[in-house]
């Protein structure tokens, strides 16, 4: 009998094995030595959001070789943590192995909190942990964005151009009738993506309190927006999220542009292994030749070499800190740290920038997610629900249409002392960061808040405020030689007197929305502030208070693309100003942080970042939009990986289904 059971066992796995890309291509650790080749066209530090994205774009060229060296794990051991989108709220990964678990400095203003920081440390980054909101900046934002470079790349970075390489990143799927009619969701599919590798779309489940809250928004004079993806990404909409509604399942950069590639032997990705330094050729010679890595702060450090570039793609916290371990960066940090000068570049880890957030919370009886999940309810559609009902605000409407009052106080407030260096080229580049805040995006209709409802949570329900357009710059620094040793972060939140001005009236249009009828029916008490907050000067105290505000997850800017002049540590081509082969692909770049979650503009930033690569070296690609699955069989790629057939992860897929079949079989005998 037992053979007919094995039969049908293994015609189950093979069916089960055949739609699980995770175990037909697993992923696993690379062996020391053997397993790597000496050297490879471009190296890739960091296996994130943008840098698998990236890894994937250049690896389409089967004759070109890429490695990818992530910190992490690949997250198979955690994949329903990762997968299943309402997991972010109660199954995080937060805090566990597969979290940096950053935390910033004591805040001054903050009654001395000190804010963690959750950054992915997984195959996918961040991009495998966050709350999935997907929110393209705006065509104001993105065109200032390229009005602060000042050459000819600068073009690559207009709305014209950004907004197709976005564009190019995703596929979106409609949302079924009921639940656009339940949430009031619209959708203009005009200014959305179709064809690649990442899915977006709405969850399977909704609530009516969300159709309540975009009735609200409305009511109060939001203007409901209908297509915020096209560059007017102002008003109240239901945002899409990083779903694929074949499976509702997070679509991440993992699933999305690596999980695809059935085979691509010219693109490695070696995990469990930090990035301790960038090599350069010598002192005086600025061509990286590799990078060194180690599994462990104990573990014998090995070098990689590369033939063309090396590409930075570790986060608003690790590219930076990588720059500085490799002699790139302010000379006096360095020095303090031990680290040899390569480049003096004292841009590096300043400008940094982050969204800060609190919540207005109010007691509730209506049905949440969790109290749902407590009835009983545990399909996938319903496991699929984040939140998503957003509303952005700006100046004219916060100040109740007297934005210019708030305009002239602010264009008089820069202060050199607001910016944590002294260097002359970075005080400029900060001041032309905050006249682009202050005299082109303040004025606009761009949001300076962020409302977002939240229903996920027994017995409450929440609106967050986010402050959008913080006019506060941080900075981040190393504090020794080692990679393992995490760096300084200072946000420096609230430093600027009109950040807790805008905060405050973002609550109070909190507020103004929990009375409006029907949203209004699904709240009680308010429980924080609470009723003995009211006056401005009672927000602000409590605004200033230890665990009043929190972090949005959106760090950014603190390798910011900037003229070398004004402190900039790239130029428009995403390349280390003086440096010959080493370039920066993640939101450390973005000069300032955009009215957004970071996700979609990463993804735009990666697609972008390919085009310019490959067009310096006339390298081809698949013409295709969508993660490409086959490359030329009888292609040998230089330096190539020796496994052959599925991507260079250490372990050939048939060579897993084996072993995985033996298994089975071992279990009937």
């Amino acid at each position: 009998m037992w053979p007919v059971k094995l039969a049908a066992t293994v015609v189950s796995f093979a069916v089960f094995a055949a739609c699980n890309p995770l175990l037909t291509h697993p992923i696993k650790r690379f062996a020391y030595g053997g397993d790597l080749a000496k050297s490879y066209d471009f190296l890739i530090i960091g296996g994130g959001q943008a840098g698998l994205a990236l890894a994937s774009r250049l690896s389409e060229d089967s004759n070109t070789t890429v490695l990818v060296i992530e910190a992490g794990d690949t997250g198979e051991a955690v994949q329903d943590k990762i997968s299943i989108p309402s997991s972010t709220y109660f199954n995080s990964l937060t805090k566990s192995e597969y979290d940096w678990s950053y935390e910033t400095t004591s805040q001054t203003n903050l009654g001395g909190l000190a804010v963690t920081w959750p950054r992915g440390k997984v195959l996918g980054g961040s991009s495998a942990i966050n709350g999935m909101y997907v929110v393209r900046p705006s065509e104001v934002e993105v065109n200032a964005w390229a009005g602060l470079q000042d050459s000819e790349g600068a073009k690559s970075w207009s709305w014209s151009e950004y907004y197709k390489a976005m564009e190019k990143s995703e596929t979106f799927t409609r949302p079924s009738a009921d639940i656009a009619n339940e949430a009031k969701i619209t959708s203009n599919d005009q200014s959305l993506g179709s064809s690649g590798p990442i899915h977006t779309g709405f969850p399977g489940f909704t609530y009516s309190t969300v159709g309540d809250w975009n009735t609200a928004l409305a009511s109060v004079g939001i203007s409901l927006n209908p297509d915020p993806y096209s560059g007017k990404t102002w008003g109240g909409f239901v945002a899409r999220s990083f779903i694929d509604p074949s499976n509702w399942l997070r679509s991440y950069s993992r699933s999305a542009y690596i999980d695809p590639l059935s085979s691509r032997p010219n693109l490695s990705v070696l995990v469990k292994n930090t990035v301790t330094r960038i090599v350069f050729a010598s002192a005086d010679n600025h061509t990286a030749t590799g990078v060194e890595f180690a599994a462990t702060r104990d573990s014998e450090k090995q070098t990689v070499g590369v033939n063309r570039e090396v590409l930075v793609a570790a986060g608003a916290v690790g590219s930076p800190q990588v720059l500085m371990l490799s002699g790139v960066g302010p000379k006096d940090i360095l020095s303090d740290a031990n680290v040899p000068v390569q480049l003096e570049l004292p841009g590096v880890g300043q400008h940094l920038q982050d969204h800060p957030s609190t919540l207005v919370v109010y007691k509730s009886d209506k049905d949440t997610f969790a109290k749902s999940r407590q009835s009983g309810l545990n399909t996938p559609q319903f496991n699929s629900f984040v939140n998503s009902a957003i509303a952005y605000v700006n100046a004219s409407f916060l100040f109740n249409g007297d934005a210019a009052t708030l305009q002239q106080q602010v264009q008089s407030q820069f202060s050199t002392n607001l910016i944590p260096s002294t260097s002359p080229e970075v005080l400029e580049g900060a001041k032309a960061i905050y006249d682009v805040r202050a005299k082109t995006i303040l004025p606009s209709e761009v949001g300076q808040i962020e409302l977002l409802l939240g229903l996920m949570f027994e017995g409450t329900i929440s609106i967050g405020v986010a402050l959008q357009q913080p006019l506060s710059q941080g900075r981040l620094y190393i504090r020794s030689s080692s990679v393992f040793d995490y760096p300084v972060i200072d946000p420096s939140y609230l430093s600027h007197p009109a950040d807790t001005t805008i905060l405050r009236q973002g609550i109070k249009v909190a507020r103004m929305l929990s009375k409006v009828s029907p949203f209004s029916d699904s709240l009680g008490d308010e429980i924080s502030p609470g009723p003995g907050v009211v006056t401005d000067d009672d927000i602000d105290k409590w605004l200033a208070g230890p665990a009043q505000i929190s972090t949005e997850y959106h760090p950014s800017s603190s390798c910011a693309m900037l003229p070398q002049s004004k402190g900039g540590v790239v130029d428009a081509n995403l390349k280390v100003h003086g440096l010959n082969n080493v370039r920066v692909v993640d939101a450390s770049v973005f000069p300032f942080v955009f009215a957004a979650h970071l996700g979609g503009p990463v993804y735009g930033l990666a697609e972008q970042a390919a085009n310019i690569i490959r067009a310096q070296y006339n390298l081809p690609s698949t013409n295709s939009s969508s993660a490409s699955s086959s490359n030329n069989s009888n292609s040998k790629p230089t330096n190539s990986n020796p496994h052959n057939g599925g991507i260079g992860y250490g372990a050939h897929s048939s060579v897993w289904t084996f072993f995985m079949l033996a298994l089975v079989i071992g279990l009937y005998m």
